[in-house]
C-alpha cells in the first residue's frame, strides 16, 4: 500500500492521478476537507473521475503523530510531498515547523513501520552553492551555510537532513529536487502566477534563469525510480534551463498578450528590497520581495539534469517533455477549468 502526504498540492495531486493510473491501494493524507476538491477536479480535467475512488483519504498532519499513526497502518511505500512554500521571513518558524520537524515525523514513521522505501519530494532551492569560478549547479556541489539562502531553501535542505539520517538507520531513500513546477492553473500559487500575472499585463522582466519542468515530469520520474532498485541518491529534475525574460515571453506569445517591456536591473531590485523591508518593517505588511529573492531574479546558475538522464546511476532512460509543450498544454487545459 502506498501513502502521499501532500495530496492536496501541485505535485501530490498529480502523483495521485498518475498513481491512480498504475497502482492499487493508495492512500492519502489531508488536513482540509475542501482542498481534496481541487485534487479531484484535477482528475475531472483529465476525465478519470472513475479513477479517484481508488484514492483512500485519512485526515492527517505530519505535525500530528497520532494522526500519523493511523495513516501509517499497512503502508509500504512513501511519497512525502508535503511542505510549506513561502518567501516571506516572518513565516521561518512556520516553514522549519512544517518543513523539517514534519519531514522527522514522517522519516521516523518509515523506520519504526519498516517501510520498503521513502520518496521526498525536496527542492533545487536545497541544491549546494556554485564558486565563482562554476556555473553549473550539480548534485554533488556543497551546500555553504555562509551564503545567502531563503529560509525556504534553509528548512527543504534540513529536510534532506532528516530523510539521510533516516538512510543511515537504514532506510531505502530517493529524493528529488525540481525546479520551476508547470502544471494545471487549478493550483494559483507558484508557477501558476506567472500566467496570471502576465494575463493582466506583467510589465517586468529580468536576464536571470534557473530551472523548469512540467508537473507530469516529476511525478513519472518520481515513480520510476520508486519502482526501481535505486536507494542513497537524489536527482535534480530540470527539463530546460531558461531565462525569466525567455520564459515570460512564451507565455505571454502563447497567451496573445503583450509581451513586458521593462527590464529590471540588479541595481533596481536591490534598491527595491530595502525599501520594502523598510515599508514591511513600519507598517507591519507582507514582504514583497526580500534580499535573497533580488538576486536571485539576476543569478544565471545552470543547473545540469545529467545525473537523472544517466542510466547507469538512475537506472531510468527518461526524457523530459519540453516546456514549449508543457506550457501549450496548460493553456489548453485552463480554457477547461472555467467549464467545469
Amino acid at each position: 500500500m502506498i501513502l502521499v502526504t501532500g495530496g492536496t498540492g501541485l505535485v501530490g495531486a498529480h502523483l495521485l492521478l498518475h498513481l491512480a493510473e498504475n497502482e492499487e491501494n493508495i492512500v492519502a493524507i489531508y488536513r482540509n476537507q475542501k482542498k481534496i476538491e481541487k485534487t479531484k477536479k484535477l482528475f475531472s480535467l483529465y476525465n478519470k473521475e472513475h479513477l479517484f475512488a481508488k484514492i483512500q483519504w485519512i485526515k492527517a498532519d505530519i505535525l500530528d503523530i497520532p494522526s500519523l499513526e493511523i495513516a501509517f497502518e499497512n503502508i509500504e511505500y512513501v511519497y512525502h510531498c508535503a511542505a510549506q512554500i513561502s518567501f516571506n521571513p516572518k513565516d521561518e518558524n512556520l516553514l522549519r515547523k512544517v518543513n523539517i520537524e514534519g519531514t522527522a515525523n514522517i522519516v521516523n514513521f518509515c523506520i519504526d513501520k519498516n517501510i520498503k522505501k521513502l520518496c521526498h519530494v525536496s527542492s533545487i532551492a536545497a541544491l549546494g552553492d556554485l564558486k565563482e569560478t562554476e556555473t553549473i549547479l550539480t548534485e554533488e556541489i556543497e551546500w555553504n551555510p555562509e551564503s545567502l539562502h531563503s529560509d525556504y531553501a534553509i528548512t527543504k535542505y534540513g529536510a534532506e537532513m532528516e530523510v539521510w539520517r533516516g538512510q543511515q538507520e537504514g532506510l531505502n531513500v530517493v529524493i528529488v529536487n525540481p525546479g520551476v513546477i508547470f502544471g494545471t492553473t487549478l493550483w494559483k500559487d507558484g508557477s501558476g502566477e506567472f500566467f496570471t500575472k502576465i494575463k493582466k499585463g506583467f510589465p517586468f522582466f529580468t536576464k536571470g534563469s534557473t530551472g523548469y519542468i512540467g508537473v507530469f515530469d516529476v511525478v513519472k520520474t518520481m515513480h520510476l525510480l520508486m519502482k526501481s532498485t535505486v536507494s542513497g541518491e537524489r536527482f535534480s529534475l530540470i527539463s530546460e534551463n531558461l531565462s525569466f525574460e525567455e520564459i515570460i515571453f512564451k507565455i505571454a506569445d502563447k497567451l496573445n498578450v503583450k509581451k513586458p517591456t521593462f527590464e529590471v536591473k540588479p541595481w533596481m531590485t536591490s534598491i527595491a528590497w530595502r525599501l520594502d523591508w523598510l515599508v514591511s518593517t513600519v507598517f507591519r505588511s507582507k514582504r514583497k520581495i526580500t534580499k535573497y529573492g533580488a538576486n536571485s531574479l539576476h543569478s544565471k546558475e545552470i543547473i545540469s539534469n545529467q545525473k537523472i538522464k544517466n542510466p547507469e546511476i538512475s537506472g531510468l532512460n527518461y526524457e523530459f517533455q519540453s516546456i514549449d509543450s508543457v506550457l501549450d498544454e496548460i493553456i489548453t487545459l485552463d480554457k477547461k477549468i472555467n467549464t467545469l
